[in-house]
């Protein structure tokens, strides 16, 4: 029996989710997108995607209205910008749980300072903030990080989520 291609009998959120999010690539654009990537080119080196699957993956996002397209640029949207916790959650239980060197990133709260963990909570402050309210920080799992694309050089030092990226 062949592998199904879509959740199309699935009575169940979670697939419905998974048909908009669950390809491969999907997550890694729109976390470089929460990163403050947005130009195709930029994409296309930070992630080495082939051309013609990050088209593929792009057009999507913006069919589902997870990104918009502006002026060459892809911006999250709301419903884009509501994924941060999946995609925190994900990264985090990846560097808990698949990284001996630890996390590639460190999320601080820019109220306080304090470190963003599990659950999106603030070491510090103990809020919640959205990503807006974020600096990423290179984590110890970039020590020696010899990527020389423009997103990957930088992301070397602090940059606020959602900030475009400007190499």
């Amino acid at each position: 029996m062949a592998l199904g291609k879509d959740y199309t009998r699935q009575v169940c959120s979670l697939a419905r989710a998974l048909e908009v999010v669950g390809e491969r690539w999907t997550l890694l654009i729109i976390r470089d997108a929460f990163y403050g990537v947005r130009r195709f080119s930029h994409f296309q080196a930070h992630l080495d995607i082939p051309r013609a699957v990050l088209a593929a993956r792009l057009g999507a996002l913006v069919e589902a209205g997870v990104l918009d397209k502006h002026d060459g640029e892809y911006v999250l949207t709301d419903t884009g910008r509501e994924l941060w916790p999946a995609v925190h959650a994900l990264s985090d239980w990846g560097a808990r749980h698949f990284s001996d060197a630890g996390p590639c990133r460190l999320f601080r709260h820019v109220g306080c300072g304090g470190l963003v963990g599990v659950g999106g909570r603030c070491s510090s402050c103990t809020e919640v903030p959205p990503p807006t309210d974020l600096e990423i920080h290179p984590g110890p799992a970039l020590d020696g990080d010899r990527r020389d694309d423009p997103v990957s050089l930088a992301l070397r030092t602090p940059h606020r989520l959602l900030d475009p990226i400007r190499p």
